[in-house]
């Protein structure tokens, strides 16, 4: 379904280590990417071109050392992930993943310190959303390089990695009269129901060479949101009237969508969750929530008590996050949040008429319904004196900076902390959202849209990504919001709290 010009395009432009397979009118991408890189360890991800064993070759400045891996075939969609144990700290990690009797794919990532060393890491979400996907003629998806030229340590995947329900046209019309021109795929023409369609909306992003070069030179950290499976999914979630979708059972689909999304993502090949702690050297823990799996249905959310109605993060993920928030010696805890805290995301009218809720907020005034699991965490996070917990944040797509403080709030028993906002990529800009007053944030800064605009097309520049610097010998942490172009919009460094 690309035209052939286009296709020569990309085939002219893939990188090193990179090739395509022509298959029954689809594009084929292969790729490699590390990830989930914490002390001593890393996992090493791969697309292939062909079956057969996975095997991983490392070094650095030694001898390469040979890591077997598993059978990767149209079983995985020819994805296969490989855990590399006994990594040097602090140093890169240059490797080559391959099948055997096929060419390897080449790769490198940065190792976790061993000491208080300096630490670099961006974090973004929202990718090709809104119909908004690779468009050749200004160089595909270029916020990627710009972000790589960073040379970061890491990058965090904030969620909504693919938009498994908005296809990509071949054409999008501006307002101005130019028009916005698609690579197209079979998959990616209609919103994605089996299997197949859902692991083609990970391919399609996998055709642009600035997400494929990236992703062999930066680790990333992935958590997932609702448009891996579809928009603002939860229990309550119903698609009978939906006429795009054939599948009518939203769990059905939610099986097929984790499914995917375990095979493209990069975590240890062990995992079976997609919520996790990252340990990076002594300075930083990044806890990886998921707001998502465990949730209850979608309501107005203003229950008075909780119940599985009100769950959010869930009482095992809450369990886990509480006791390894007390345990943790890092200096800072960053918060990978699927959603904002504070910020109200409607979803439509309830039978009563009344607005439900997508995230915990739901106005102002005490925690009631999905907030009174946030305020038991911030509760329980204050009564064991964890400090230093910044939380970051996409799906909004647009870029902000709050603070929220008990001063403020109307729930009073927590710590001040900062909550970052940064997205999207390669999809359509929106917002400002309204925040409430239960936890008492401030816009201290945002940049979105000018009223009564949507929907940005990519070419207005409104892309966003966020840039933090953990300092080594000061220990202090520094967030900066930047654009496409890498320019930086606002910045806030932050001093850690003892005692």
């Amino acid at each position: 379904m690309m035209r052939r010009r286009d296709l020569w395009k990309v085939l002219a432009a893939c990188p090193a280590g990179s090739m395509f397979l022509r298959a029954t009118d689809r594009l084929e991408p292969t790729a490699v990417q590390g990830g989930d890189v914490a002390n001593g360890e890393a996992t090493v991800w791969m697309r292939s071109a062909v079956p057969g064993r996975m095997s991983v070759k490392w070094h650095t400045a030694g001898a390469w050392r040979e890591v077997p891996g598993p059978a990767v075939s149209a079983q995985t969609d020819f994805t296969g992930r490989v855990l590399l144990k006994g990594l040097p700290a602090g140093q890169r990690i240059f490797y080559e993943a391959s099948v055997e009797g096929a060419h390897p794919l080449q790769g490198s990532f940065l190792t976790a310190p061993g000491g208080n060393a300096d630490v670099r890491f961006l974090w973004s979400g929202d990718m090709v959303g809104q119909g908004w996907g690779i468009n050749p003629g200004i160089g595909g998806i270029t916020i990627f390089e710009t972000m790589r030229k960073l040379e970061p340590h890491f990058f965090l995947h904030s969620g909504d990695t693919i938009y498994a329900d908005v296809p990509v046209p071949p054409e999008i019309a501006l307002p101005d009269g130019r028009v916005w021109k698609n690579v197209v795929t079979g998959e990616k023409s209609k919103v994605a129901e089996t299997l197949d369609e859902f692991r083609g909306a990970y391919r399609y992003n996998l055709l642009d060479e600035n997400v494929r070069r990236f992703s062999a030179q930066v680790a990333q950290i992935w958590q997932w949101d609702d448009h891996e499976v579809m928009n603002n999914w939860s229990p309550s979630k119903d698609i009978r009237e939906d006429s795009r979708y054939r599948e009518k059972d939203v769990q059905a689909l939610v099986k097929r969508a984790r499914q995917a999304f375990f095979e493209y993502a990069p975590l240890s090949p062990a995992a079976r969750r997609i919520y996790r702690k990252i340990a990076y050297g002594p300075l930083l823990d990044v806890f990886v929530l998921d707001m998502r799996s465990f949730r209850g249905p979608n309501t107005w959310n203003r229950q008075e008590a909780a119940s599985a109605e009100t769950a959010y993060l869930g009482s095992a993920q809450m369990e886990w996050l509480k006791r390894d928030l007390r345990a943790s010696k890092a200096v800072w805890k960053v918060m990978a949040a699927d959603m904002p805290i504070g910020m109200l995301v409607p979803d439509g009218k309830d039978a009563q008429g009344r607005t439900r809720f997508e995230a915990s907020a739901n106005g102002d005034g005490p925690p009631l319904g999905r907030e009174l699991e946030i305020a038991s965490l911030l509760g329980d996070m204050k009564r064991h004196n964890v400090r230093n917990t910044v939380w970051l944040t996409a799906d909004v797509h647009y870029t902000a900076a709050h603070q929220y403080h008990p001063e403020r709030a109307q729930f009073t028993g927590f710590l001040p902390f900062w909550e970052f906002v940064s997205g999207p990529l390669n999809a359509g800009t929106f917002g400002p959202g309204k925040l409430d007053d239960t936890f008492g944030p401030r816009v201290v800064f945002q940049k979105a849209p000018p009223a009564g605009r949507s929907n940005l097309c990519p070419l207005e520049g409104m892309q966003f990504f966020g840039d933090v610097r953990i300092d080594g010998k000061r220990k202090t942490l520094a967030v900066t919001l930047r654009d496409v172009t890498g320019a930086a919009l606002y910045s806030k460094t932050l001093v850690p709290e003892f005692g």
